[in-house]
């Protein structure tokens, strides 16, 4: 649904940046991976701000955002780790799933590697366990580019909402 509100937003006016404001306990990979596929494909640019937490899937949408435009506010939380999954089935089928959670492994830490600036090797270190980083640990790390300091830096810009239209004297 996001990743199609996104494409909504980016054909009303393909030059106004889009507002991401995360809140997230985190969420599923390939959801995840569509998301950030549609937010380079896109020719607005895509600002993120975590309101809270950015956890897991929230973390990697968070770092997705433009460059220059990735923020939080002062108190946000931000988790990284590795995903999991259940793996089931016969020994060829276990085999296979595990190759396949690898591949995505590799791809997703590829991607934060790249958004933000730090070695591969080093973020499959940090995620091997749960990481959890203060709003200043996440601009160190490059989560973000800045943590808020006022209202203005965050201020909604007047740009209708996908899927919703105000007609004037309606009920009138």
């Amino acid at each position: 649904m996001l990743a199609t509100q996104l494409m909504a937003l980016a054909t009303q006016d393909a030059s106004a940046d889009i507002a991401l404001w995360i809140h997230s306990p985190g969420g599923s990979v390939p959801s995840m991976l569509a998301i950030r596929d549609i937010i380079r494909l896109i020719p607005c640019d895509v600002s993120t701000l975590v309101l809270g937490i950015a956890y897991s899937a929230g973390q990697f949408l968070l770092s997705s955002g433009a460059r220059g435009k990735r923020r939080a506010l002062p108190h946000s939380r931000v988790l990284m780790h590795q995903g999991s999954a259940g793996i089931g089935g016969t020994a060829v089928d276990i085999e296979l799933q595990a190759g396949d959670l690898r591949h995505t492994r590799d791809t997703v830490l590829g991607l934060i590697s790249e958004d933000t600036g730090q070695p591969v090797e080093r973020i499959f270190e940090d995620s091997l366990h749960d990481r959890w980083y203060t709003a200043q640990e996440a601009l160190d790390y490059g989560f973000i580019d800045a943590i808020v300091q006022n209202f203005d830096e965050i201020a909604p810009q007047n740009r209708p909402r996908p899927g919703f239209s105000v007609t004037e004297g309606v009920g009138q």
